[in-house]
């Protein structure tokens, strides 16, 4: 371990156990949240940066399918102090110490302020003053993997429960899905490495709410293969985004209008993966790589098993050092501590 955090194929070796040791502790402790009336009323904002902010997505999604108003939200992105509404607001943050999200948490009235982290005790948790739904802090790599996944169920589990609703009941079983997909798809995924040995750049794209995916999936591109690398929605891809393909290779997760656009991108001769639940013939540039079909968040969570067994393989090609980040910036992370806290 160095810096607090565990080399990235040890925190994938453990991954499945310890997503589904979370998923027990977090369906545990949202009942009990959801027992006591928290997690009602007005739909959640989540505030977060980086992978954090991708986490929210399928959630988000989940949410807005059953009729409630629900969003994410970078945490940078606004002027503080954060509007004052009903709606409660989470501060997503694996470490607990994010300093945007941190801040906006800081501005929010204090019955409204919320969490999701890996890290308790953390500022973020000790300013979330209207409950805190901890992960369990689990050691995490430090581009992430575990502490990834395991936010995509908290956020996700919470969704199913928020405002009467039900935890799905896939939830339990999600550890062992998870387990026998990598062993299923980590030959075939990591075959597919080598087409990105001269590539230039990556593109990520997916359907709604596989939105979070493609974005976690290029920040992973970014932190470990050093690839330059961009996720986007299907339908924004399509407004105009798609027109500079070539010299990258184009990664696409979704089942609908997705299996068009990899069809289309491969017969313009670009080398495109495809990751979707449909059945779909490969060809001399398409890929596809089947998941099964689950609730958007559980998805979420395979989707980006494909991109961590993925990285790896191409950082390996490429002779990149996974462990070796090239830049790091002293003010995105708040001291454990903070004078006041």
């Amino acid at each position: 371990m160095t810096d607090g955090y565990i080399a990235y194929e040890a925190a994938r070796a453990t991954q499945a156990q310890a997503l589904g040791a979370a998923i027990t502790r977090l369906t545990g402790a949202v009942t009990a949240s959801a027992a006591e009336g928290t997690l009602s009323g007005p739909g959640p904002v989540f505030v977060g940066i980086g992978a954090s902010l991708a986490a929210a997505c399928a959630p988000v999604w989940a949410l807005r399918g059953r009729g409630i108003h629900s969003w994410r939200l970078g945490a940078g992105d606004h002027p503080l102090p954060f509007p004052a509404a009903a709606h409660p607001v989470f501060g997503v943050s694996q470490s607990g110490r994010s300093a945007e999200t941190l801040a906006v948490l800081d501005s929010v009235d204090p019955a409204r302020r919320f969490a999701v982290v890996n890290v308790v005790p953390s500022p973020i948790a000790t300013v979330a003053t209207g409950g805190v739904l901890g992960l369990g802090s689990i050691p995490d790599s430090y581009a992430s993997t575990i502490g990834y996944t395991a936010t995509v169920a908290a956020l996700g589990i919470l969704a199913d429960a928020w405002d009467g609703g039900r935890i799905d009941e896939g939830w339990p079983r999600l550890a062992a899905v998870f387990a026998a997909v990598e062993s299923e798809l980590t030959p075939r995924v990591r075959a597919l490495a080598p087409l990105f040995e001269g590539a230039t750049h990556a593109d990520f794209v997916g359907t709604g709410p596989a939105v979070g995916s493609a974005e976690a999936s290029a920040l992973l591109f970014r932190e470990v293969a050093r690839i330059p690398s961009t996720g986007m929605s299907t339908r924004q891809y399509l407004h105009g985004s798609m027109e500079s393909a070539g010299g990258g290779v184009h990664v696409i997760f979704g089942d609908t209008r997705e299996l068009d656009v990899a069809e289309t991108l491969a017969g313009a001769g670009h080398r495109v993966i495809l990751v979707t639940s449909e059945p779909v013939a490969a060809g001399p540039l398409l890929h596809p790589v089947t998941v099964p079909r689950l609730p958007a968040a559980q998805r979420a969570i395979i989707e980006i098993l494909v991109t961590q067994i993925l990285v790896a393989a191409v950082a390996e090609v490429r002779g990149v050092e996974v462990e070796e980040f090239v830049f790091h910036n002293s003010d995105i992370k708040v001291a454990a501590e903070r004078p006041g806290v």
